[in-house]
């Protein structure tokens, strides 16, 4: 057991799912967002309200911790201003921090955004090169650079999980291959704490999807072995399911609907007045 987990964006959807099975993986849990505070702390937690973007703030939050699990950040496409700040100078201050406070390992949230334009026809493993689809993806880009440059020159070991579609359920025909069930994203956390080295590594986040357009065979030596499969809302998804068209990027790239939406325009706004529309 650790002794000690640092949480980065507590607050938000994924990093909330994470709470309890990393309490349950340390004797003390720190968790951070920007919120003043957070509801229902369990025995071992303990909450800071910290802006990613100050290094005197991040340093507090660090010290003496193992291990940091990094959520925090824009998990949108967002102005260029925003995602610098939230993004990359967090993603920063959360590497150097970890760097100046001893910390061994960062496990990051990146995400498919980081290469969104390769087609989804190329069955990419985790050597493919960045190719962003947006300064969201951009940011992904940067912090997997960071992560490789702190392992190779200060010895932070680092576990960067390009995250897919992590939702509850499937509910469009491009999920059905880039799906992440929640209890699997819970798997490939505990994974990337527990595994004894990982040196700088890169994984994909989804489940074991029928349809999974990526090769996490590199990566295999993380233990992390997913359950659950899309497939079986596969009758229900394609029978509500428009046809695709080959000579739409957001239909053609692994990004999905971040491969069109203009730079620096939310796509997650775009998806929702789509689907007010429908």
């Amino acid at each position: 057991m650790l002794n000690k987990i640092v949480l980065t964006g507590a607050a938000g959807k994924l990093g909330g799912l994470l709470r309890a099975p990393l309490a349950a993986l340390c004797r003390e849990l720190v968790t951070t967002d920007l919120a003043p505070g957070l509801a229902n702390l369990l025995p071992n937690e303990t909450y800071v309200a910290a802006d990613l973007s100050q290094l005197d703030q991040v340093m507090g939050v660090m010290e003496g911790a193992d291990m940091v699990v990094h959520f925090g950040a824009i998990g949108d496409e967002a102005p260029w201003d925003a995602i610098l700040q939230s993004n990359i100078v967090g993603a920063y201050t959360v590497w150097e921090a970890a760097y100046r406070q001893g910390v061994r390992r960062v496990v990051y949230a990146s995400s498919i955004h980081a290469v969104g334009m390769h087609p989804k026809t190329d069955f990419i493993d985790t050597t493919a090169r960045h190719r962003p689809d947006t300064y969201y993806g951009l940011s992904k880009c940067f912090a997997e650079d960071l992560a490789s440059l702190y392992w190779d020159k200060r010895g932070i070991e680092s576990v960067c999980m390009r995250i897919y579609s992590c939702e509850e359920s499937v509910n469009n025909a491009r999920a059905l291959g880039t799906w992440l069930s929640h209890p699997d994203l819970i798997r490939l956390v505990t994974a990337a704490i527990t595994t004894p080295t990982t040196g700088f590594s890169i994984v994909w986040g989804v489940s074991a999807n029928d349809r999974v357009p990526v090769d996490n065979a590199r990566a295999s030596f993380l233990g992390y072995r997913p359950q659950d499969n899309a497939e079986v809302h596969a009758p229900r998804v394609l029978a509500q399911a428009a046809a695709m068209d080959p000579q739409n990027p957001e239909d053609m790239c692994h990004g999905g609907p971040f491969a069109v939406v203009p730079l620096g325009e939310s796509g997650v706004a775009m998806i929702k007045a789509r689907s007010v529309k429908a």
